[in-house]
């Protein structure tokens, strides 16, 4: 499956076997995994393993994380995009999550913000989906904010493998409408 999505400065596109060494410094890294829950991995085939598992979602679901490229470089600087979640996260299962994850570097440049806003034009507008979700470790302040800018709200707290998270969503006609009003100002 194909995915090429541009922005402003970003292009998102399918992870591809080629991403491996973008894949292996991100998920390396343990700043990277402070919020996660999981623990670094230590190999480049571990990273292989990593994108291998993303093409089958894109088999298996149609849709799954992208990488994201940054235009101006032309640099790998993680991942973001929708993962059809099909295992059990607060009560819930068979949703759509709204995620990113980049390398540290380029934190803070509101890659996570406009990387999020695309995934979420491309769910609603392309997979015709009715709401989206997104979750973030309760202390990791910057990821709730990124997801709230693209008018994600927060509904409940709850405990995924032992971590406190928050739970946001947001709805098909609650984007549809935060559009209208920012084309009306």
């Amino acid at each position: 499956m194909k995915f090429l999505i541009e922005t402003e400065r970003l292009i998102l596109r399918d992870l591809q076997e080629t991403d491996d060494k973008g894949m292996f410094e991100l998920d390396s890294n343990p700043v990277v995994h402070r919020y996660l829950g999981n623990k670094p991995i230590t190999s480049i085939e571990q990273a292989r393993n990593v994108i291998a598992g993303i093409r089958n979602q894109y088999a298996d679901n149609g849709i799954g994380r992208w990488a994201a490229i940054e235009k101006s470089s032309g640099n790998f600087i993680g991942w973001s995009g929708l993962k059809f979640i099909t295992t059990i996260e607060n009560n819930r299962t068979h949703f759509h999550d709204v995620g990113y994850r980049f390398i540290p570097k380029y934190w803070g440049k509101g890659y996570a913000t406009e990387s999020a806003k695309a995934a979420l034009q491309y769910g609603f507008n392309t997979l015709k989906l009715e709401e989206i979700i997104g979750t973030c470790h309760e202390e990791n302040k910057a990821s709730r904010r990124a997801l709230e800018k693209c008018g994600l709200q927060f509904v409940e707290k709850f405990m995924h493998e032992d971590i406190n998270c928050d739970w946001l969503r947001i709805s098909k006609q609650e984007w549809e409408n935060l559009l209208n009003k920012k084309k009306s100002i």
